[in-house]
């Protein structure tokens, strides 16, 4: 009996400890004293309208994904960490990382269509020759201006519309190649239509404006890659930042081995005969290259990571606007956003079809291709660059200077797993 009664009390006496336990859990002055869990913090990165650009609109590119960059969906490859700072807001273009499930990540370039310090001189100029004041509403002030006015009334644009922009895009502008900006252009959310109904007067200024500025964005939404043009793909644009794939410039390729320059220098060939050859009938043309006019992809792919130097000639409609000897182009706020308003530009009557090859024989060819193979094929080689770099050989037009040159670089080419946009295809495939 006394056995059962003793195992009784201490049944009690568990059933009492753990009544005491539950009320000092539920007693306020005691919970006070436990350690707090530790809350989940989510850090959040702050953007600076300033620093995006989205101050100035509407006299900014778009808005186009503004969102990625609210919802930390575009980060900056040095901000990855909430303690850091945004970078440095002089420079032109920043490397950073692109997300559509927050799961994997893609390398992407952000760019500005001019440098910070050519934007601030542009906005001065702006307020200082058309209000005659320092600072202004830059929306405002341009909207007064003759071309704007001109643009909002417009249901098409015109030749008209874009004469004395210093594009090169806009110096020999045809019917068709205008039709296709307004088709293509992204930054609205109804596309498609040659008419500009659609774009409203925000739109409009918007349009005007990066065309004004920089064409890059411009010509990557007109020729995109997904249809086998030669340039990054464009993913949109905030404030005064457009964010497209990333490539690495040429010039972090100038001491590759020698296999890695050959494939560039032929892929490089290559996009200079499609520039000219093209289903679109469109002949493309630069005013300028250097070392970051090209970029290459991850797979080893060539891109024209910079556009702003191409011009373009449409082969099948011609040029509908052409100065007259002696007549003076038109000039106006819009024509000296980022340049002198004197610059001098190349007649569209003086373009042949070995312009861009000279200029590359000239700068980017003999970085890329020096001192890299055996001496008889090294003399081939300067030999070629050299004819070339001073305008080859009156009779030699272009194709035959480009076939020239493949075939000393053709047997130099490999295929191996370094050149995955075309591998193991070049394993199976004469053309390599």
């Amino acid at each position: 009996m006394g056995h059962w009664t003793c195992r009784l009390c201490f049944r009690v006496a568990d059933s009492l400890m753990l009544l005491l336990v539950l009320a000092l859990s539920c007693d306020p002055s005691t919970a006070a004293t436990a350690s707090p869990p530790v809350p989940h913090i989510k850090h959040s990165y702050s953007f600076g309208r300033t620093f995006l650009g989205l101050d100035k609109c509407n006299a900014c590119i778009g808005t186009s994904i503004c969102k990625k960059f609210f919802k930390e969906e575009i980060r900056f490859d040095t901000w990855l960490s909430s303690h850091l700072k945004l970078p440095p807001s002089y420079l032109l273009s920043y490397s950073g990382n692109y997300t559509d499930d927050a799961k994997s990540w893609r390398l992407v370039d952000i760019t500005r269509l001019t440098s910070k310090y050519q934007h601030d001189r542009a906005d001065k100029r702006i307020c200082t020759s058309l209000l005659k004041t320092k600072t202004c509403s830059l929306e405002k002030a341009l909207r007064r201006t003759q071309r704007f006015q001109k643009w909002l009334r417009a249901k098409r644009l015109t030749p008209d519309l874009v004469q004395g922009l210093s594009s090169p895009m806009l110096r020999c502008p045809s019917q068709r190649l205008l039709d296709r900006i307004v088709r293509r252009y992204a930054e609205v959310p109804d596309a498609g239509s040659i008419y500009m109904d659609h774009l409203t007067d925000r739109d409009k200024l918007r349009l005007l404006y990066t065309l004004s500025v920089n064409s890059h964005p411009i010509l990557l939404q007109m020729f995109p890659d997904v249809e086998g043009w030669p340039f990054p793909r464009y993913l949109g644009s905030c404030g005064r930042l457009a964010v497209s794939a990333s490539t690495q410039p040429l010039r972090d390729f100038y001491s590759a081995a020698p296999e890695v320059a050959t494939d560039l220098a032929l892929q490089l060939l290559a996009i200079l005969h499609s520039m000219g050859t093209n289903d679109l009938n469109y002949f493309f043309y630069f005013t300028r290259v250097d070392s970051g006019t090209f970029g290459v992809f991850s797979n080893g792919h060539l891109f024209i990571r910079d556009a702003s130097t191409l011009g373009i000639i449409d082969k099948e409609e011609g040029t509908q606007y052409r100065l007259i000897d002696g007549q003076q182009d038109y000039k106006d706020i819009f024509s000296c956003l980022t340049v002198d308003c004197q610059s001098a530009f190349v007649s569209c009557d003086s373009i042949g079809e070995k312009h861009s090859l000279v200029m590359v024989c000239q700068e980017l060819l003999p970085k890329l291709l020096k001192g890299k193979f055996p001496q008889h094929v090294q003399e081939k080689i300067d030999s070629f660059l050299q004819r070339c770099a001073n305008g080859l050989d009156g009779d030699q037009g272009f194709n035959e200077a480009v076939a020239e040159l493949g075939d000393i670089l053709k047997p130099l080419r490999s295929c191996d797993s370094r050149f995955a946009y075309r591998y193991p295809d070049c394993k199976y495939s004469d053309k390599y």
